[in-house]
């Protein structure tokens, strides 16, 4: 359950090109199967900035409050309308309706730098 197009971070986060130095990200199935059913995501609002490493809110689920973060710098573009009514589309379809948010990163060429698929695998497999 570790899609190879994808870039990883080792916070679990996912991200997905969605054109022109804009990422789609998301938590991956790992995570979402670490914290059981969510309940509530806290977004930011479109328009926010972040560094890469900041807190871009949180996923809270019947478990725990887990904080989610930025995998690169940059702005948020999107945010995922869908998880203010069913947050459960993380657990659901954590790759595809379960996204977060998108960023326009301050360098595209960061991520990069993230984890390829085989090496979010062997991280997790530890």
């Amino acid at each position: 359950m570790i899609p190879e197009d994808l870039r990883y971070t080792a916070e679990h986060e996912w991200l997905a090109p969605a054109g022109e130095g804009t990422f789609r990200v998301g938590i991956t199935h790992y995570a979402q199967d670490s914290l059981g059913d969510i309940v509530f995501v806290q977004l930011p609002e479109v328009g926010a900035a972040f560094d890469s490493g900041g807190s871009l809110g949180e996923v809270e689920s019947t478990k725990s409050v887990s904080e989610i973060y930025a995998p690169v710098a940059g702005q948020v573009t999107a945010v995922n309308p869908a998880l203010e009514g069913s947050p459960e589309l993380i657990n659901s379809d954590p790759y595809g309706d379960g996204w977060l948010v998108e960023i326009q990163a301050t360098d595209p060429a960061a991520v990069d730098a993230l984890l390829d698929a085989k090496a979010y695998e062997a991280l997790t497999a530890a």
